[in-house]
């Protein structure tokens, strides 16, 4: 996985985004998604999807976690989960997640992405925000 990180705290951090995604509010897609953070200081903040009926003010999980964190003070990021039922693939952050949190990410430094799904915690893949997202606006 990452030299940084360690596998404890990753799957610490898998099964935060796992626990948060049981508190998803997701009556319209029924797409129920759990996110989970690890500042540089090792705390970690969670968040799970949450849906409005006119769909615009829905918030992903990644940024209710990450918001979180900052609203008590935290902006270094070194890792993120993200946890979802897909049967057929893997579910990564969306593309203003990724915008978002690229923008609490330092440039001499990459957010590892740990991605699950929640039939099979044990089977992580590990993403680096850079490949997701490599022409980031800032």
């Amino acid at each position: 996985m990452t030299k940084n990180i360690s596998n404890v705290q990753i799957k610490n951090l898998i099964k935060k985004a796992s626990d948060a995604r049981n508190f998803s509010y997701s009556p319209y897609s029924n797409f129920k998604v759990g996110s989970a953070i690890l500042t540089s200081e090792g705390e970690i903040f969670s968040g799970c999807n949450v849906e409005n009926s006119c769909f615009s003010p829905t918030i992903c999980a990644e940024r209710v976690a990450l918001t979180k964190a900052v609203s008590e003070g935290y902006k270094d990021f070194i890792a993120c989960a993200v946890v979802a039922e897909n049967l057929n693939s893997l579910v990564y952050p969306c593309g203003v997640c990724r915008q978002v949190l690229a923008e609490f990410t330092d440039s001499s430094k990459d957010l590892d992405i740990f991605v699950a799904q929640s039939s099979s915690l044990d089977k992580i893949t590990n993403v680096k925000l850079s490949t997701l997202l490599p022409f980031a606006f800032n």
